[in-house]
């Protein structure tokens, strides 16, 4: 591949519905898309799942675009990048910055792809032709309004449901949902509201015959959760722990959990998402794809990873109209019974709405290349 160009775009989009956590609401999302382009003229498409605020890890938009205008890109620039398994190398002396590496690196991997006239699912040793959609349920004001919303979604072929879980809203929410959905898989994320001081809550989790408990104690953490795991029934996933191969390697060594959430944003993209996916293979530890409300070309990476086989459990790729009223991708991603159908037209498969990206561009910047 010869770069000759790299854009980037920061562009803000409304979400249909407020999405609340234990770690706050989000009513609408800045987002940095990253356009890689050609020699040839083949453009290649990433994006930021970076939020504004430093609550989900320390990056935000705000250090994503710096690090990636003033550090990555120019190390890209350095030298000609032959395959994208050379971008995650040649950023390995930056530390973290995990989003901002997994924009650039997605983008190279779709130009990668596109070049060789294959689908980025293909591209990345993907299997499956569809694969399977669960829904994330945020924290809502009542349990009657949280109730009326899993029926709607289970109606709508949704093939599991995340319940979002904090302290206070937590054992008699889920009560509630098993009893009015008795075979419903169902789960909980605590998005680290815990600590092993909140044992006995957890534990009374057990009763409810949950798929997991995900991310329970704190961001950074894999030896308490080791401790918790050997006092459960239910498997714990990890989710905010995982940002490497080697986090992967520890947590699963030390036995912190059964179950591990891949984010490709949170691991620093698709060269280490395959590392961790090959390894949980090795290891037997089932996978699933997590969602940081994404639009349309993020979620599109998403759909490209989860065609590996060891991602047997329904990820949080909703379809794009569950988050936005118009995707900056033209169709959107689309569900069916349940089941997202992966692309296997070249790179990501969707194409940008140019645009509608246009109209939601804030700022952008471009990048030559010699």
């Amino acid at each position: 591949m010869e770069i000759k160009r790299i854009i980037l775009r920061q562009i803000k989009m409304d979400l249909l519905h407020p999405f609340t956590t234990s770690v706050g609401t989000e009513k609408d999302k800045m987002i940095i898309l990253v356009e890689v382009k050609s020699a040839s003229g083949v453009s290649g498409w990433g994006e930021s799942v970076a939020i504004t605020q430093p609550i989900y890890n320390e990056e935000t938009v705000e250090t994503n675009w710096h690090m990636m205008s003033d550090h990555l890109i120019p190390l890209l620039q350095q030298e000609v990048v032959q395959h994208p398994d050379e971008v995650s190398h040649r950023f390995k002396k930056i530390r973290g910055n995990y989003n901002a590496k997994a924009a650039l690196e997605g983008a190279v991997w779709d130009l990668y792809a596109k070049e060789n006239d294959i689908s980025l699912a293909k591209a990345l040793g993907g299997t499956k032709d569809r694969i399977e959609v669960g829904i994330s349920v945020g924290i809502q004001q009542s349990e009657a309004k949280m109730l009326n919303q899993i029926e709607n979604y289970l109606k709508e072929g949704y093939k599991r449901i995340k319940v979002k879980i904090q302290p206070g809203w937590d054992v008699d929410i889920i009560k509630a949902v098993r009893q009015e959905f008795p075979d419903t898989p169902l789960m909980a994320d605590a998005n680290c509201a815990y600590s092993l001081d909140d044992i006995d809550i957890l534990k009374e989790l057990d009763e409810f015959n949950l798929m997991m408990i995900e991310q329970p104690l704190d961001h950074d953490d894999i030896i308490d959760h080791a401790k918790l795991q050997s006092q459960l029934r239910t498997p714990i996933c990890l989710d905010e722990s995982i940002h490497s191969f080697e986090d992967a390697r520890k947590a699963i060594e030390l036995g912190s959990c059964k179950i591990m959430n891949l984010k490709i944003g949170r691991v620093g993209g698709l060269t280490e998402s395959r590392k961790i996916h090959d390894l949980c293979v090795e290891e037997r530890i089932p996978m699933w794809c997590g969602g940081m409300l994404e639009a349309g070309i993020g979620r599109a990476h998403n759909v490209a990873i989860t065609s590996l086989s060891n991602f047997t459990l329904p990820g949080d790729t909703a379809p794009s109209s569950h988050y936005w009223k118009r995707d900056i991708i033209s169709n959107g991603v689309e569900m069916t019974d349940g089941y997202i159908t992966v692309p296997d037209t070249p790179g990501i498969g969707y194409e940008p709405d140019f645009a509608h990206i246009e109209a939601l561009t804030m700022y952008s910047k471009v990048f030559h290349f010699t």
